[in-house]
């Protein structure tokens, strides 16, 4: 039978580096990793944000089948600015925190 090691762990040939070494320099060190100053978390959204986010996407949706409900808003212009309205209502949920 085959010897079997108790440690099964992978051994880099002589002459060669570890990938992980390689990758420890290419990062700046391992000091460059324990120095690093902690992240500033953003705060809480401004107050303007969910006020747009729900003007943008009810106001457009609304502004949509108002379009193809009444009779004197059947315009495509009505479409497109219920359809940016919603645009922008979805870009500043985006922005919401």
């Amino acid at each position: 039978m085959a010897r079997q090691d108790k440690n099964k762990s992978r051994v880099t040939p002589k002459g060669t580096k570890s990938t992980l070494s390689a990758e420890v320099e290419a990062a700046g060190g391992a000091a460059s990793r324990m120095n690093r100053e902690p992240e500033k978390i953003a705060g809480p959204s401004p107050a303007w944000v969910p006020v747009l986010m729900g003007v943008g996407l009810v106001g457009g949706t609304l502004m949509i089948f108002l379009n193809y409900l009444l009779p004197f808003m059947e315009n495509n212009w009505y479409l497109i600015g219920g359809l940016g309205m919603v645009l922008v209502g979805i870009m500043a949920a985006t922005q919401y925190r």
